[in-house]
């Protein structure tokens, strides 16, 4: 690259080699290795639930419940809808049964694994 400098009034070409260095990437480190640290299990704030229950997929709150206790439900059919992040999901039955009880009410926050609704 040529470029043209003045000093004390006086000016003159310069050729100018521009070298870039290879950039370096810092070193991955890999996790591992004996270690004294003891780890307690998390322990999780969520209740137990029966197997017939269909649990929340995700942490959420709900936002409309589309089923009644006692009422008859075919598998596939939406049982409600949970507001996660601006998103609604639809929680539908798994099979066919009896609403035998609803574990939440509208507006209730509830948390991944938690029971929504038995279905007999």
């Amino acid at each position: 690259m040529k470029l043209k400098v003045t000093v004390g009034g006086i000016a003159y070409d310069v050729d100018v080699e521009v070298v870039e260095e290879p950039k370096r990437l810092s070193p991955i480190v890999m996790g591992g290795g004996a270690s004294n640290t003891v780890v307690e299990p998390a322990t999780a704030s969520v209740s137990g639930v029966s197997a017939n229950a269909v649990v929340a997929p995700l942490a959420g709150s709900v936002s409309k419940i589309l089923v009644e206790e006692g009422q008859d439900i075919e598998a596939g059919q939406v049982l409600l809808i949970l507001e996660a992040m601006k998103m609604e999901t639809e929680i539908t039955a798994p099979s066919a049964g009896k609403v035998s009880a609803l574990h939440v009410a509208v507006g209730d926050a509830v948390q991944g694994g938690q029971g929504l609704v038995s279905i007999d």
